[in-house]
């Protein structure tokens, strides 16, 4: 028989040691650690798992619930898995727990039972939002923050659908909030949701670098992780991870008094303010993840007072942008070296996509020159060192998306071979 051997856990950051420390090396607090368990010991007390052969195993296609808001079953892949496990993160203030609350409405009004688990806010709280946003009063609330009583709690109610706002503040070994807490809670309700067919959704709170707040091992655990993103007047919810569904695929809200409200045509909602006839303005056919949305790119040029002008990129990858001013410089004979430069995707969003470079070429050689875009007519395309337009990927949806959004003309790779060309015939 192995030979159990004793370690000591830090239960702040889970460092192992031999001996208790007066002080952990990993994360610093003081006075942390706690026996446990070693691998052998483990390994001594459990018994052999089965072995499944493959072919054993039947699949067919994932039954699925939809969560009553369109643009949220889109982020999904199609709604919501039993048994399914999910961590949706963003900033404080940016409507992670209105979006969640609309959502347990809605799946309970279509007859579903669900437990929304209030570990940040009282009962009162949660029922002024409630009451703003009309949800049924028959929705069950849980305000507990021990993870023993969450899980007896809902071991006894049996839910389909269970919301835990937030999972930092449960209480497991450790303190609430710290990595130890927060994975043992974690890996505890993951457990819980495989095992009873209730599907999960955990709000985790991010960190000033953009990352959900704990471990890592969260984001390993759960079978989707979402971040609900702020994107100008406009609320952006995309897909990190997702084990059912497409990675990357957004959907767009509007933040209104009654609550999130989906927007179906983001390419009329991010263009509704764009000026026409104004030199500088030029739209582009983006992929958002997966989807396909017109957006407006805007340039602006101006004398520089300094030796080394000016350079900015907002809401666009810089370099690309440097690289786009090069070649109108070099293959357009475009004369920037005395000018400041600044480019932005109106909006608010950040996208980092090559099919953008048209777009914005087309946009800094309409401000330097002044002269105005031709209103109906986007762009679409990649720009090469060489003054090339080269092809961008989904063009398919991409121009699907152009036409829908009553663009006459676009300037696509294969009908324009260099933003010379390109240039031409989009000014007017």
């Amino acid at each position: 028989m192995a030979r159990s051997r004793t370690q000591f856990r830090c239960v702040e950051c889970g460092y192992l040691a031999p001996k208790p420390l007066g002080r952990c090396p990993s994360c610093g607090a003081w006075g942390s650690f706690s026996e446990d368990a070693g691998p052998a010991a483990v390994r001594d007390r459990a018994a052999p798992a089965p072995t499944l052969r493959l072919g054993e195993v039947t699949a067919g296609a994932l039954p699925r619930f939809s969560s009553g808001i369109e643009e949220v079953d889109r982020v999904l892949g199609g709604g919501f898995v039993p048994g399914a496990a999910l961590l949706i993160g963003g900033e404080p203030g940016v409507g992670k727990s209105t979006l969640l609350l609309q959502v347990a409405d809605r799946v309970l009004r279509s007859g579903r039972s669900v437990v929304y688990v209030a570990g940040e806010e009282s009962p009162e709280q949660v029922k002024l939002r409630a009451e703003r946003l009309g949800v049924d009063d028959a929705l069950a609330l849980m305000r507990e923050t021990g993870l023993d009583a969450v899980l007896a709690g809902l071991e006894e109610a049996r839910p389909e659908l269970v919301v835990v706002d937030s999972i930092q503040t449960l209480e497991s070994e450790g303190v609430p909030g710290s990595l130890v807490a927060v994975r043992n809670a974690t890996q505890a309700l993951v457990r819980w949701a495989k095992g009873s067919g209730a599907t999960l959704v955990l709000v985790g709170h991010v960190t000033k670098e953009g990352t959900v707040a704990g471990p890592k091992v969260i984001e390993h655990v759960v079978d989707a992780t979402l971040y609900l993103e702020t994107a100008g007047v406009f609320r952006v919810l995309r897909s990190a991870k997702n084990r059912f569904g497409a990675v990357g695929e957004v959907g767009v809200f509007r933040m209104e008094h009654e609550g999130m409200v989906g927007v179906s045509n983001p390419s009329e909602a991010f263009l509704a303010e764009r000026p026409r006839g104004v030199p500088g303005s030029a739209v582009g056919l983006a992929l958002y993840g997966e989807r396909a949305i017109a957006l407006e790119v805007q340039a602006l040029a101006a004398k520089s007072p300094y030796p080394a002008p000016k350079r900015v990129a907002q809401g666009l990858d810089a370099r690309r942008v440097d690289v786009v001013l090069a070649v109108l410089e070099r293959r357009l004979g475009l004369k920037l070296g005395y000018l400041d430069v600044y480019v932005n995707l109106a909006g608010g969003l950040r996208v980092k996509d090559p099919g953008l470079d048209l777009a914005v070429a087309i946009a800094v050689y309409s401000a330097v020159m002044g002269r105005p875009v031709d209103p109906f007519t986007a762009a679409v395309g990649e720009v090469g060192l060489a003054g090339e337009v080269r092809s961008a990927g989904h063009l398919e949806a991409r121009l699907r998306e152009g036409e829908r959004a009553g663009f006459r003309r676009v300037l696509q790779p294969g009908q324009v071979t260099s933003v010379e060309q390109a240039v031409k015939e989009a000014l007017t």
